[in-house]
């Protein structure tokens, strides 16, 4: 199962992506995953120093360096039968211009140009919360480096919403994750995926 997990901060991408991941091991199959696609990484970089130093990246050096790690992905995803993308190439194409480098003239890469090197059997979910529950989700567990102020949810709400709907993947569906914990969610993307799943993920899931 390819599989790429958008939405804007707070609606539960890495919840998936994790409870996605145990589901797979106990199915039997490992999914490579990558979740570190906002900036800064803090999946891969641990140390707080590395985590500070990348918010501090010149702009075009930013860009610069988004873009190359796009593109290994691309590889990835035709590598890997298995594989979990938080964020990737639609996140890049809502935060990018908006946080990461606005001052940078040139456009950035359009997403729709990444997709058509991709596996066309990959899934693409967008996880949609009412606004007032990401600014609830906000104060309750803000994140060391937060993205989306609150000023700009909304707007990046429907910027994913643009960005799905313009996408190339015909494998595509959205799941509200405003009332679910993580059981519920992985559930709700096992349910959504169903009709989008080949014959092996089909025997692996029926063997769980």
């Amino acid at each position: 199962m390819r599989v790429i997990i958008v939405g804007t901060e707070y609606t539960g991408k890495s919840t998936l992506a994790n409870a996605l991941q145990q589901w797979g091991m106990e199915c039997g199959i490992r999914h490579h995953m990558d979740d570190h696609f906002s900036v800064p990484d803090q999946q891969t970089l641990k140390d707080p120093v590395d985590q500070k130093a990348m918010t501090e990246v010149p702009e075009s050096i930013m860009e610069r360096f988004q873009r190359f790690q796009i593109a290994y992905h691309v590889r990835l995803i035709n590598k890997y039968e298995h594989i979990i993308l938080t964020g990737f190439h639609t996140e890049e194409a809502v935060y990018g211009q908006r946080y990461y480098y606005p001052g940078l003239a040139r456009p950035i890469e359009h997403p729709q140009s990444w997709e058509q090197d991709m596996p066309k059997d990959t899934i693409l979910v967008l996880l949609n919360t009412n606004a007032d529950v990401i600014k609830q989700r906000m104060q309750n567990d803000p994140h060391e480096y937060n993205i989306v102020p609150e000023s700009d949810i909304e707007a990046c709400q429907e910027a994913f919403q643009e960005e799905f709907r313009k996408s190339l993947f015909k494998k595509k569906f959205q799941i509200d994750t405003s009332d679910l914990d993580a059981k519920s969610l992985l559930q709700a993307f096992l349910d959504g995926s169903y009709g989008f799943l080949g014959a092996a993920d089909l025997v692996i899931r029926s063997a769980k």
